[in-house]
C-alpha cells in the first residue's frame, strides 16, 4: 500500500472527518489515478485510506477513516447498502430517487439516481473510475429488490476532465430504451437519461415543484413565468396549482418541446402554456419594457458560479436577474428564486436577493428558504454538499 505523507498542520480536515486533501498539503507520495492509498499525519500517524488523483487540485479523497477498515469490493456494497436503506426511510413519493450523492454518502465522486428501472452514474473522480466495474455490480445487487435491472453510465460532466478523465456514456449493464415516465407527488415527467441533464433530470428540486404547485393555489396565481424552464416541471406544477396563463422561456428549443408535451401529458390546457425560445435576461427586460406583470415567477438559472472564484462575477448575475424579476411582480406575488452555485453560500445569497429588491423598489416577505430534496442531503462534515439554496418571497 502506497502512502501519502502530509504536510505538517495540514491533518486536521481529516482528522474532523472532512473527506478532500489538497495538493498543497501533500508533502510527498505518488500512486497511480485512482489508487487506494495510506494517508498519514506529519509525524506518521494513520488519518485515512483515500483515492489518489494525480491530475486533480483535490489530490486525495478519503474512503475509510477507520484503520483497521478495507477498501474492497464488499466496502464499496455496505456503503451501498447504507445509502439505499436511507432513502427507503425517507418516504419520497416518486419513482425518481438519488440514491448515491457523493461524499454524503462516503463514496466520493460518485452519483447515482433512479430512474425507474435504471439506474443512471455519474463516475466523476479518480477512484471511482477506478473501481467503476465494482460499483456497477453493487449497484445492480442492491437495488435489485427496487425492479431495478439497467444501468446507465453519464460521465460526461466536464469535472472529470480536472481529474485527467475523459467523458464517458453508454449502457454500463444492460441496455433498452433510455426514456421513462418519472411520477413525482402529483405530476408526470418524461425523462431521458440519455439526454437529460444532469443524471437525466433534476430530482433535487422535486419538493419544491410541489411546493410551487402548492403556493400558486394558495396566493391564487393566475399567470406565472417559469425561467430557465428546461422541461417544465415547474411550469406543470404551476398549472397543477390552478394557474390559468404560464409561460416558459428557455434557450433550449427541444427542451422547451418537452415541456409542452409534459402539459397535455398531465392533462391540462395547451392554451394555458406559452413556450419561449429565447435569453432569460433580455426577455425580462422586455416583460418590463411592455408593461407585463406576472403573479408568480420562477428563476431557476444554471451553475453561474462554479467556484468560490467566480463568486463575485456570479453575484452580479444573479442580482441582475433577481431585480428585473421583482419589477415584473403584481403586488403580493411569489417569488421562487434559486442558485445551484456551490460559490455563493445560502447567507450571501440572501444578501444578494435582499440587494435585488432594494434596487428593484421592491419590499417582499421571505416565506421560506429552500434546499435541495433530502435524498440528495448534506451531512455536518461536508457543509460543501449544499449546493442547491432558494428563497420563497411574497412581495409587498
Amino acid at each position: 500500500m502506497k502512502t501519502i505523507r502530509l504536510r505538517e498542520g495540514k491533518e486536521r480536515s481529516l482528522l474532523r472527518g472532512h473527506p478532500w486533501v489538497f495538493q498543497g498539503s501533500v508533502d510527498k507520495g505518488k500512486a497511480d489515478p485512482g489508487e487506494t492509498v495510506r494517508v498519514e499525519a506529519a509525524d506518521g500517524r494513520f488519518l485515512a485510506w483515500a483515492s489518489f488523483s494525480p491530475s486533480s487540485m483535490i489530490r486525495v479523497r478519503a474512503w475509510s477513516f477507520d484503520e483497521a477498515e478495507r477498501v474492497d469490493a464488499d466496502f464499496f456494497a455496505r456503503r451501498i447498502r447504507a445509502a439505499v436503506a436511507l432513502r427507503s426511510r425517507l418516504g419520497i413519493a416518486s419513482n425518481g430517487v438519488r440514491l448515491i450523492h457523493g461524499e454524503a454518502d462516503g463514496l466520493p465522486g460518485l452519483i447515482v439516481d433512479r430512474y425507474e428501472d435504471i439506474l443512471s452514474a455519474q463516475f466523476l473522480s479518480a477512484g471511482t473510475e477506478r473501481w467503476k466495474a465494482v460499483i456497477a455490480d453493487a449497484l445492480l445487487a442492491e437495488t435489485a429488490s427496487l425492479g431495478c435491472t439497467r444501468l446507465y453510465e453519464r460521465s460526461d460532466s466536464g469535472v472529470r476532465q480536472l481529474e485527467g478523465l475523459e467523458p464517458a456514456k453508454g449502457w454500463l449493464r444492460g441496455e433498452g430504451p433510455t426514456t421513462i415516465t418519472l411520477h413525482e407527488h402529483a405530476i408526470k415527467l418524461t425523462v431521458d437519461v440519455e439526454e437529460g441533464h444532469k443524471t437525466g433530470y433534476y430530482l433535487d428540486q422535486r419538493e419544491n415543484r410541489a411546493l410551487f404547485a402548492r403556493l400558486v393555489r394558495q396566493l391564487g396565481c393566475q399567470s406565472v413565468l417559469n425561467c430557465y424552464s428546461y422541461t417544465g416541471g415547474f411550469s406543470v406544477s404551476a398549472l397543477a396549482g390552478g394557474a390559468t396563463e404560464v409561460i416558459s422561456v428557455d434557450s433550449s428549443g427541444p427542451a422547451l418541446a418537452r415541456a409542452s408535451a409534459h402539459v397535455e401529458l398531465n392533462g391540462f390546457n395547451p392554451a394555458h402554456h406559452s413556450a419561449m425560445d429565447a435569453d432569460v435576461n433580455g426577455s425580462l427586460r422586455q416583460f418590463i419594457k411592455d408593461g407585463r406583470k406576472f403573479d408568480a415567477i420562477v428563476l431557476d438559472p444554471p451553475k453561474f458560479a462554479p467556484s468560490a472564484a467566480h463568486a463575485e462575477r456570479a453575484s452580479r448575475a444573479y442580482k441582475d436577474i433577481n431585480r428585473l424579476a421583482f419589477k415584473l411582480l403584481n403586488p403580493g406575488g411569489l417569488l421562487l428564486t434559486f442558485s445551484c452555485s456551490g460559490g455563493i453560500g445560502a447567507e450571501l445569497f440572501h444578501k444578494i436577493v435582499a440587494g435585488a429588491g432594494i434596487d428593484a423598489g421592491v419590499d417582499g416577505y421571505i416565506l421560506q428558504r429552500l434546499e435541495a430534496a433530502p435524498d440528495h442531503p448534506t451531512t455536518i462534515r461536508f457543509p460543501e454538499g449544499e449546493y442547491l439554496k432558494g428563497l420563497v418571497v411574497v412581495a409587498r
